[in-house]
């Protein structure tokens, strides 16, 4: 009879259990459900709104880890979820066709509107022309002083969407600035002094890295990823390579590496990634890579292929 009483108790007290883990679950998702959600298109500007909200919002990576920004079509599920936000905030400056034909029903930003943006060439503007809006550069976030234009763009939308929440998000926002020039500050001092003055790219997307900061790029193409490098401009680069004794070259995770290491292997240098931020791999982002992080690892890439001092 005791045995069958402790049974008894024991039951009670997991019945007990499980209905307060159940209880404190259902909680959970309803306030989760409460959350006011967030659609963004870019992981820099995602970054920066990651930082300010602290989960105050359900934050919606609108592209995936891993996929290409350039090559990037939502699906028919995700387009519904964008819908449904609170608000949708997209880079802008060409590289989201999709938003041209989609009619926003919420709160929208187009980031590019806000910022500096550096003008293209002729030649650069022939290879990544599709919309009259894409004169212009559109890797504007490795600009750091458009990023704290972004962040205090994006803490005024915030406290638009909570009030209440003005004083964290302004504390939020402040943290963030002071990391953003901080970062100015290393990518100023580490660059200041170096023996060579240029990188070679696959494409160039660091244009506004290289102006800010005084370094020079040579670019297998030009802005598009997918152009198709010719004999003529491998041979220009390899030669260059050659004649001013590069150790590395870079190339991008989402770009295909075979012509840039076909060069390397010609020219016998090594090669590299340079991140420039539009999306991250799936692997960084299980890393939990800020954009912080991501850009202290550019800068220590191209220093070392700079030979600063």
């Amino acid at each position: 009879m005791k045995d069958f009483r402790n049974v008894i108790f024991i039951l009670v007290i997991a019945t007990f259990l499980l209905q307060m883990y159940v209880s404190k679950k259902d909680k959970e998702l309803e306030q989760q459900s409460q959350k006011q959600s967030i659609a963004i298109s870019n992981f820099s500007i995602y970054d920066i709104a990651n930082h300010i909200s602290q989960e105050t919002f359900d934050i919606i990576t609108i592209l995936p880890f891993g996929v290409d920004a350039h090559s990037f079509e939502p699906t028919p599920k995700l387009m519904a979820k964008i819908l449904q936000s609170d608000l949708v905030i997209y880079s802008g400056a060409g590289l989201e066709p999709w938003t041209h034909s989609f009619e926003f029903k919420s709160r929208v930003v187009d980031m590019s509107k806000y910022v500096k943006l550096n003008s293209l060439d002729i030649d650069e503007h022939s290879h990544h022309a599709h919309h009259e809006d894409e004169a212009s550069d559109p890797h504007y976030w490795l600009d750091i002083q458009n990023m704290i234009i972004a962040t205090k763009l994006i803490c005024k939308e915030f406290i638009k969407l909570s009030p209440k929440d003005k004083e964290l998000f302004e504390t939020n926002r402040d943290n963030y600035i002071k990391m953003l020039k901080s970062l100015d500050a290393k990518y100023k001092t580490t660059l200041e002094n170096c023996k060579k003055d240029t990188i070679i790219v696959n494409h160039n997307a660091f244009s506004y890295l290289s102006k800010n900061y005084g370094f020079g790029i040579e670019a297998l193409s030009g802005l598009s990823p997918d152009a198709q490098p010719s004999a003529k401009s491998m041979v220009r680069l390899i030669e260059h390579i050659k004649e001013h004794n590069i150790s590395t070259v870079f190339f991008e995770s989402f770009v295909s590496d075979k012509a840039i290491k076909s060069i390397a292997n010609e020219a016998q240098v090594s090669v590299d990634v340079l991140q420039p931020l539009g999306n991250i791999t799936r692997d960084e982002a299980d890393k939990k890579l800020s954009y912080e992080t991501i850009m202290l690892e550019n800068l220590e890439k191209i220093s070392k292929a700079l030979e600063c001092e």
